[in-house]
């Protein structure tokens, strides 16, 4: 049987999970929690157990130490990781009525209770990794090397057997756990990337489920002195648990993937009223606006890059308070009015238009207005998350013809 296959699948997988895992392990570095702390482990756990259950990583593996066979036991200690660590997300994982304002992905149960059963399931495990080492070592030494058929090869002998029935017991449990949990809490969630990625989880726990299934099946059988059940070990099985670890790294990636979509997309929309800012005082950035083509190429510390440039538009749009012309604010509010825009609509083009028009009566050297003229524009009392929606919409304005009720072309930038 060719390895090739094998060597594709399980590196692939591995090297895609590891770079998933990174990220939750930066994440995690700048916003410290233990319940996304758990979340990088379960994902680094499996992720390099399918790397050391690569062919040729096996091998390198047993000639480096010197043991036959030895990667086998990384490889299942790696997926005892992933169980440890989902069963704990079960636990932690809060129902959404629960967090304020239904925010957070995985958030920390602060309950005793909670933290008493977070302990107990972590004790089990505590004593089943000892216990499968023990085992491990007492069935062997394990000649020939087999990276592929170690189950079935070996399971003839009790004390592997018993290795196995652990691993396998304790890995159904944590699939079926945390599959349940994410299907309660997916039935929960309003349509998005959040549930999507969430029933990605579960749909991969639950495939995975196969991959037991077989694994019992022809332990079983080997155990039992049984032939011909060993492709249920090698193929099919191994196919279930490339699926499910496949759909699991996806419904981990999907949100963190759309959440930075969303925020470079904010970050580059925001530029046209960045450089509006920019033009009514070029004290309010920390530095001169980059060209366009090199923002393009912006990909790391997008959320510290996108807040800074929402705080200097606000400045920006305090220190042309003074310009701003309440007959411009009356005119794009009755054009979006005729236009039949919504309220968060509107309120942009009303913020964009007075902008646009604040911005060249101060270049035109206007007088400002005294403090008892000065109008105040919508979106300023929005909280954060909606004021940065609310300015990408007026961003995305400056350029609607309403946005100029004099109909004269105004150049940002």
């Amino acid at each position: 049987m060719s390895e090739l296959p094998f060597d594709v699948v399980y590196l692939g997988i591995g090297v895609l999970a590891w770079v998933v895992a990174v990220s939750k392990f930066r994440a995690w570095r700048r916003d410290p929690s233990f319940g996304l702390l758990v979340v990088a482990l379960a994902i680094a756990s499996p992720s390099t157990a399918f790397l050391c259950a690569a062919p040729p990583v096996y091998r390198l593996i047993d000639r480096l130490t010197g043991v036959g066979n030895l990667a086998t036991l990384f490889v299942y200690l790696g997926i005892m990781g992933f169980s440890a660590a989902t069963v704990v997300l079960a636990l932690l994982w809060t129902p959404p009525g629960a967090r304020a304002g239904g925010a957070g992905i995985w958030a920390a149960a602060s309950g005793g209770t909670v933290r008493r059963r977070v302990r107990g399931r972590l004790a089990v495990f505590a004593v089943a990794v000892p216990a499968m080492a023990g085992l491990f070592l007492a069935g062997g030494p394990y000649r020939p090397e087999t990276p592929l058929t170690f189950d079935t090869t070996f399971a003839a002998g009790g004390a592997v057997a018993l290795f196995l029935a652990i691993y396998q017991g304790l890995f159904a449990f944590a699939l079926v756990d945390i599959g349940r949990v994410c299907l309660g809490h997916a039935a929960r969630l309003p349509a998005g990337w959040l549930r999507r990625g969430i029933r990605s989880l579960a749909a991969g726990a639950l495939t995975a489920c196969g991959y037991v299934l077989c694994k019992i099946v022809a332990i079983g059988a080997a155990y039992g002195g049984v032939d011909g059940l060993e492709w249920l070990s090698t193929g099919v099985g191994p196919a279930f648990a490339a699926a499910g670890a496949v759909l699991i790294t996806v419904g981990f990636a999907g949100p963190a993937g759309a959440a930075w979509t969303r925020r470079r997309s904010d970050y580059r929309a925001l530029r046209p009223l960045w450089d509006l800012a920019y033009r009514a005082d070029r004290r309010l950035a920390l530095e001169t606006p980059p060209p366009l083509w090199q923002e393009r190429l912006a990909l790391r510390d997008l959320e510290w890059r996108t807040t800074r440039r929402v705080l200097e538009i606000r400045d920006g749009q305090l220190t042309l308070r003074p310009w701003v012309d309440p007959a411009v604010v009356a005119a794009a509010r009755e054009a979006a009015e005729r236009a039949g825009l919504g309220p968060e609509r509107r309120d942009a083009l009303v913020v964009a238009a007075a902008l646009r028009a604040a911005v060249e009566a101060l270049d035109g050297g206007a007088a400002p207005r005294p403090r008892e003229e000065q109008v105040t524009l919508p979106g300023l009392d929005a909280e954060p998350v909606q004021e940065r929606a609310h300015l990408v919409r007026v961003s995305r304005s400056l350029s609607a013809p309403e946005a100029a009720p004099d109909a004269r072309p105004v150049r940002v930038g």
